[in-house]
């Protein structure tokens, strides 16, 4: 789920506004978008990137690495099921508010067909100094910078702000791993952890998670064996009890979902926790050291 610069970027929805204005930004930066995916303008080019009637005929035609969903909730579902039938290995779902059935839908296509999911209501990927795919500001160069810290994020606000103080202290990123905000989740904090874990180019690992559900507890079960340095921040410390908080929409029931519950468990398997975002970047700083 590290996209690299030699993989093959299509874009569903590349003709609207903000399929357009990303897709310029992704190829200003240096990502191999090779084609676009609009049914009613197949065989026109937009942007100098050539569109296709179907994710299937873009594959057949320039081959489909990576596809990224600038689509609308109502048709996400078929544009997602279409993705993994066409053989595309990395789907990154931008795409919020998806009816839950159709999220079922789109896990259950992705899996017949050996397609990874990252999102629903996701901000994207970046490998910094190279590509990146979604909308996160990978061409500010404040923001972000290539290193060796790993970042993994179920915000994208939050993500960017950590990437912002890790950059402004000197500290690069190896890749950014935005998971989505969505209750039904593609990919974990578990697996892209695993994935930070198992990436030669990542020295240290920031989990930027959230109250609710159990992604991070699960995280911290794997964090055990792992031997690279990882920080974490939790948000939602001072939220009440038995509401919903945050875009997961999870609800905390005792222990379950806590910040105590999840600090806990991360602390337990060596993870330093921090209080607040801006201590990121020294904390890193100290376990590199």
């Amino acid at each position: 789920m590290i996209v690299r610069k030699k993989d093959r970027v299509v874009v569903l929805g590349i003709t609207g506004r903000q399929g357009t204005f990303w897709a310029e930004k992704m190829i200003a930066y240096g990502t191999n978008v090779v084609a676009g995916v609009n049914p009613k303008r197949a065989g026109e080019t937009h942007i100098g990137v050539p569109i296709f009637a179907t994710t299937a005929d873009a594959a057949r035609a320039v081959g489909a690495d990576v596809a990224v969903m600038f689509i609308p909730p109502p048709m996400a579902r078929d544009a997602a099921v279409e993705a993994a039938e066409a053989g595309v290995k990395l789907l990154v779902v931008l795409t919020e508010h998806i009816p839950a059935q159709d999220v079922m839908a789109m896990h259950a296509a992705a899996a017949r067909h050996g397609t990874r999911i990252v999102g629903p209501n996701t901000a994207g990927l970046v490998t910094p100094g190279e590509c990146f795919v979604g909308i996160m500001p990978a061409f500010v160069k404040s923001v972000f910078a290539p290193g060796r810290v790993g970042v993994i994020s179920r915000s994208g606000s939050l993500g960017t702000l950590v990437c912002l103080n890790l950059t402004r202290a000197g500290i690069g990123q190896s890749a950014f791993i935005g998971i989505g905000g969505d209750p039904m989740l593609g990919t974990t904090t578990c697996e892209a952890l695993q994935a930070l874990d198992a990436d030669a180019g990542t020295d240290a690992v920031v989990i930027v998670g959230e109250i609710g559900g159990g992604m991070e507890e699960a995280a911290a079960e794997y964090a055990r064996n792992v031997r690279k340095p990882m920080i974490a921040f939790i948000a939602g410390a001072a939220a009440p009890p038995g509401k919903k908080m945050g875009h997961a929409g999870a609800i905390i029931t005792g222990s379950a979902g806590s910040h105590s519950g999840k600090r806990a468990a991360l602390e337990t398997a060596s993870v330093t926790v921090v209080d607040t975002p801006s201590q990121i970047a020294p904390s890193v700083a100290e376990r590199l050291s």
